[in-house]
């Protein structure tokens, strides 16, 4: 990468609901020296939260702006400025590849907040290697999908390696609270025509659980019975009654793709399985949440359906207001097992007071600064395309400096 590029961070999107949040979390937390640059289309809007963002805090070098259509030539001409890229444009299947393309070939760290598992695994394909022999990184879902999830599971991982140096068996991470002032506009369009953007037979394929895997999958997988797959829950001890969570399918294959980034594997263990869930209050709630979530899914193939959807949502670049995300709980709690006989077991929490866009915000850009300036890691050394929990405990302690509240230790 060349030393000699205009900045060091430009956040491409700084106009849409999350960006904007990005940007302000940047512009009052962030390293006062950084040259960095807000991009977009739109050249009075970038202004205008130039000029909110001074106010925030004018004891600092200012983001300069730069107006880029999502078009191949500006984008490369954008990214060659730059030592790192963040985008929070979306829907990432739309917008999204033409950004991945000018960060790999310009040997440019790029980041973003999707949750886009089929436009993930599209840009594995198409990009990791390109990136990887140009010595940059490519981090996707380094928002609320999938930060949370992938480093619960690896400080439960880590939790039994140092303490009974084994792999695990099975690693359950549970939504235990998740309060919302709601999804912005722009994450429930992208939830919406994600499902118009691929063959169904790409997206069946692309959403397994290794799909991401450097190396195939382990032999033996934790299965559940019939029965419990009937009711739509299931009840483990110290993380209640779950069902099915939102985000499992965009969170399980980032997770496995760190297992495979980990020694092959051997880290987490031969035998590893992940799974994710939402924490209800009664079995009658986990079955009605399952039956629900599964005939939205179905839904969702219906035209009409979602075009009548689209109308009821915010629209891009709206989101719920400060005041209703200010009073917002995300709380997460994983479960690992010891691969030994004594199946002693590991816990790991994640907590943060406040909301997700804001939270997801603090996520990419302590990942961005950790990527430009901090210490080594498996995921620098790696390059291409690695995971939140690539970055190890550095990201974990950047973090809990943010204001979140991570935990892990042994429970048994």
């Amino acid at each position: 990468m060349a030393s000699d590029r205009k900045y060091e961070l430009v956040l491409l999107g700084a106009t849409g609901y999350t960006g904007n949040l990005t940007a302000e979390y940047i512009q009052e937390h962030v390293a006062t020296d950084l040259k960095w640059a807000i991009a977009g289309r739109n050249g009075k809007k970038l202004a205008e939260i130039a000029a909110e963002l001074k106010v925030l805090n004018p004891d600092r070098i200012q983001p300069e702006i730069e107006v880029v259509e999502l078009k191949s030539d500006e984008l490369h001409a954008l990214a060659r400025k730059t030592k790192v890229l963040i985008t929070t444009v979306g829907p990432y299947w739309k917008y999204g590849t033409p950004v991945v393309e000018a960060c790999a070939n310009s040997a440019t760290h790029y980041l973003d907040v999707t949750g886009e598992a089929p436009w993930t695994y599209d840009m594995l394909q198409r990009y990791h290697e390109t990136a990887k022999k140009n010595g940059v990184v490519m981090l996707p879902q380094c928002g609320i999908d999938s930060v949370p999830a992938d480093l619960l599971a690896y400080l439960a991982v880590r939790e039994i390696r140092a303490n009974l140096n084994v792999g695990v068996t099975t690693c359950v991470n549970t939504m235990q609270k998740i309060s919302s002032g709601g999804v912005s506009g722009g994450t429930a369009t992208t939830a919406i025509t994600l499902i118009e953007a691929y063959p169904l037979k790409f997206l069946a394929k692309s959403m397994k659980p290794f799909a991401l895997s450097s190396v195939p999958p382990p032999k033996a997988q934790v299965t559940e019975s019939f029965f419990t797959k009937l009711l739509g829950y299931r009840q483990i001890p110290d993380l209640g009654i779950l069902t099915d969570s939102p985000q499992s399918g965009s969170d399980i294959p980032i997770v496995n793709r760190s297992w495979s980034l980990f020694s092959g594997g051997d880290f987490y263990g031969p035998r590893f399985t992940f799974s994710e869930w939402l924490r209800v209050n009664t079995r009658i709630m986990g079955s009605i949440v399952h039956y629900i979530t599964t005939l939205s899914l179905l839904l969702l193939f219906i035209k009409p359906f979602r075009w009548y959807l689209k109308r009821l949502v915010y629209q891009p670049g709206q989101g719920p207001t400060k005041e209703a995300a200010a009073n917002n709980v995300l709380s997460y709690k994983a479960i690992a097992t010891a691969d030994h006989d004594s199946k002693k077991r590991s816990v790991a929490t994640f907590h943060y007071n406040g909301g997700g866009y804001y939270m997801t915000g603090i996520l990419v850009a302590e990942a961005a600064m950790l990527i430009l300036r901090g210490g080594d890691n498996l995921g620098k050394r790696l390059g291409g395309m690695i995971t939140p929990a690539s970055l190890e405990m550095e990201y974990v302690e950047r973090l809990r400096k943010a204001g979140i509240k991570i935990e892990s230790g042994m429970l048994d």
